[in-house]
């Protein structure tokens, strides 16, 4: 009991925490300011993403290469740019997130292929018996094939992307395209090489 309190009175005091020999402003931004620095230092550096896509699990001495094929665009309707932006930045991702070597070769280690199977608008809201908002679906259907352990994964990714009523889908194509390239390709990404 004696020792709690005095682990008590030593935590609440700000002078056993620097020496007392130290000017009182030096004691009190250690204890209070520099702490408080230091843990939003922390949380802000976490924030910011510098541990995205931490827990990719790839086995380097067994896997080696990686083949990605161009996702072709197979929706109803189709945007000419969203198959090569999506395709380009899958392989970059794993060009700056893993050790795998981007080959052409379809004995890789992963050979990955797809197409994109749905880009459709619906509508996301209603305001005054008028639409007041607009959803393009977008999906991709992907095939991942371990060659090495000769397994196949099948798996759909799919995200909704709200823009204004007042836009044509070729006014909102132009904002979203950026955000729809990025949200695929971290979803696919995600699905194959992370613990998500």
């Amino acid at each position: 009991m004696i020792l709690t309190n005095r682990f008590r009175s030593m935590v609440n005091s700000p002078r056993t925490i620097v020496s007392s020999q130290q000017p009182t402003g030096h004691r009190r931004w250690f204890s209070g300011y520099g702490l408080w620095t230091m843990v939003c230092g922390l949380l802000f550096l976490t924030s910011c993403g510098i541990y995205t896509f931490k827990d990719v699990s790839i086995d380097y001495k067994k896997f080696k290469t990686i083949k990605v094929g161009f996702l072709e665009n197979k929706a109803r309707y189709v945007n000419a740019q969203l198959s090569p932006k999506v395709t380009d930045n899958l392989k970059q991702k794993i060009n700056n997130y893993t050790k795998l070597t981007l080959v052409n070769s379809d004995d890789a280690s992963y050979v990955i292929t797809g197409f994109i199977s749905r880009y459709d608008v619906s509508l996301a809201a209603i305001s005054n018996q008028n639409s007041a908002a607009n959803r393009l679906t977008v999906a991709a259907d992907i095939t991942v094939l371990n060659t090495i352990d000769n397994k196949t994964d099948n798996f759909t990714v799919s995200r909704d992307f709200d823009f204004s009523a007042t836009q044509s889908l070729q006014q909102a194509e132009s904002q979203l395209l950026d955000d729809i390239v990025t949200q695929l390709t971290d979803q696919i990404f995600n699905h194959i090489f992370s613990n998500w």
